[in-house]
């Protein structure tokens, strides 16, 4: 039986796109996870088509995933009024191309966040500490919350942007 994708097997192969090369020691010290957890993601992830060999990225699935699969796959769940790191279009880059109406903006929960706005709950939990150590994850990241959650407009620039970074 094949095994079914997790949410963190996403980021894994994300950060491999955007990383090519790294080890699984620096995958689990940069993304907050056991190095059996990144085994594991790296696992499913290669069972899926997302990577091959020995951790590369299938760019063309990983976007194609991200952009047609995901938000069916791992829905958006809200949650209320929190502190936290703001992501989709509160984030770089949409935040420069989307002006926030009076709605709250989207924070994934996060005691060290700067911005306070409704929750999103990002697609694993360590994710805001991982995207505060890498900015090109963490756009990726904003981008996807984008497509998970956004309106026509946000999701049509976060497909444009998406394209850029994962087309490489």
């Amino acid at each position: 039986m094949q095994p079914h994708l997790h949410p963190q097997d996403i980021v894994v192969a994300l950060k491999l796109a955007l990383h090519p090369g790294l080890t699984i020691q620096k995958l689990a010290d940069s993304l907050d996870l056991s190095l059996s957890a990144v085994h594991r993601c790296v696992t499913r992830a290669k069972a899926a088509g997302l990577l091959r060999g020995t951790r590369l990225p299938v760019r063309h699935a990983i976007l194609e995933f991200v952009l047609h699969g995901l938000r069916y796959a791992f829905p958006v769940v809200r949650g209320s009024m929190t502190r936290g790191m703001p992501t989709a279009h509160a984030a770089l880059p949409l935040s420069e191309l989307i002006h926030a109406d009076l709605d709250p903006i989207p924070v994934w929960p996060d005691a060290q966040g700067e911005a306070r706005g409704a929750a999103i709950e990002p697609l694993y939990p360590s994710v805001p500490a991982a995207a505060r150590n890498d900015p090109q994850l963490y756009q990726c990241l904003a981008l996807i919350d984008a497509l998970r959650s956004g309106r026509a407009r946000e999701r049509n620039l976060a497909t444009e942007h998406l394209t850029r970074l994962l087309d490489g």
